[in-house]
Parts: structure tokens; sequence; C-alpha cells
């Protein structure tokens, strides 16, 4: 008998929502680095470097330290993902600079996005969950790290508004409803909830880690 719960726990199913969760991550990554180029008067060519360097960033250093191969190198879809958040960015930047949030947005639904992917992946290797929780904070945190320095910013999970931290947060939800033995979609839509708002609360009421002190105070 067809029962819906058996259904959502189906391994191809979880594979089929992490590839859809990693190419949305991607889009929305790459779109936040190809802004964040334009802002800086990259060309085209080093528009699609960042682009690139935030979406896949994180994923290839997690999938390296797993002992697997790098996502992107058994697909070409991801760069296709980067190359059609471009052409996005290019079509639609009039409309795109008019939205004060649309950064934040992309940077935030990416880091959402990309969290989750990089737990699942953690776990389908046989990983145990305090691995997966850092496995996803480093999916979801390196690439921007890695934009950042391209662009010659500090980066911004070392200074700014809560953002590795809310990743975090994410995969402890995702741990616990795991252990409670919930759905992987509910969990999924959950984490991605508590991602989102954690750093909209962050960002909205300027919420952010105590400074380091330092050696003259």
């Amino acid at each position: 008998m067809y029962s819906p719960e058996l259904f959502f726990r189906r391994p191809e199913f979880i594979h089929s929502l992490q590839q859809v969760i990693e190419f949305l991550g991607t889009f929305a990554f790459a779109i936040s680095g190809i802004r964040h180029a334009a802002a800086k008067k990259f060309d085209w060519f080093g528009g699609f470097v960042c682009g690139i360097a935030v979406a896949i960033g994180g994923g290839t250093i997690r999938d390296v330290m797993l002992g697997v191969t790098p996502f992107w190198m058994t697909s070409s879809i991801y760069m296709i993902c980067t190359i059609f958040a471009q052409v996005f960015v290019i079509v639609f930047s009039k409309s795109l600079k008019r939205l004060d949030n649309t950064w934040f947005a992309f940077d935030t639904l990416g880091l959402a996005l990309f969290t989750i992917a990089g737990m699942q992946k953690t776990l389908a290797c046989g990983f145990p969950f305090w691995i997966a929780i850092i496995m996803g904070c480093m999916t979801g945190c390196a690439g921007g790290v890695i934009r950042d320095v391209l662009l010659n910013n500090i980066p911004v999970i070392f200074h700014k508004e809560i953002y590795a931290l809310a990743s975090i947060v994410g995969g402890v939800t995702y741990w616990v409803m795991y252990s409670l033995g919930i759905d992987v979609s509910v969990t999924v839509v959950t984490v991605f909830s508590v991602v989102c708002v954690i750093r909209y609360l962050a960002v909205r009421f300027h919420i952010s880690l105590p400074q380091l002190p330092t050696e003259d105070e």
C-alpha cells in the first residue's frame, strides 16, 4: 500500500531533493557573487569567476574533505546555472538595482539551501551529525569568503551580522528533527525557514557577535 511517509524517506527522493536544493543554491549564490562583482566594476568574465567561486567554492571544499569527487565535476548543470545567473543579472540589472534587498535575499537563500545540501551529502557519506553540521556551514559560507577575497573585501562572516551562526543553528535544527524521525521534506522546509529568519532578524535589528577586545582596551 502507498505510504507518503515511506515515499519521503526513499533514497531516490532524498537524492532528487538534494540535487534540486544544490541547483537552487547554485543559482542564488551565483547571482549574489555576480552582483558584488558588478558593484566593483568587474567585466563579464570577472563577474562569472566571482559567481562560480561563490556557487561552487564551499561545496568543492566540502567534497574534497569528504573524499568524494567535487559535485560540479560530475554534471555541467552547475556551470550552466552560473551562466544563466550571469545572463539574468545582465538582462535585469536595472530592475535589480532598484531592489535594495536583492543582494541580501539571494545571499540568504543560497546560505540556507547550501547548508541543507551540505548536511545531506555529508550524512549520505556516512559521517556523524557533528561533521555534517560543520560541512553544512562550510558549504554555505566558504564560497562567500572566497568571493570577498577575490573582491579584496573583509569576509562578511568575520565582522558583520550573524551569518555562519545562522547556518550552524540550521544544522542543529536539522539534527534534532532528524533524530525525532520527522519527514525529510518537513525538515528541509523548517531548516530553510530557520536560517532565513535568523539572517533576517540579524540584519533587521543589527545583531552581531561581540567583537574581540584589542590590546588597547
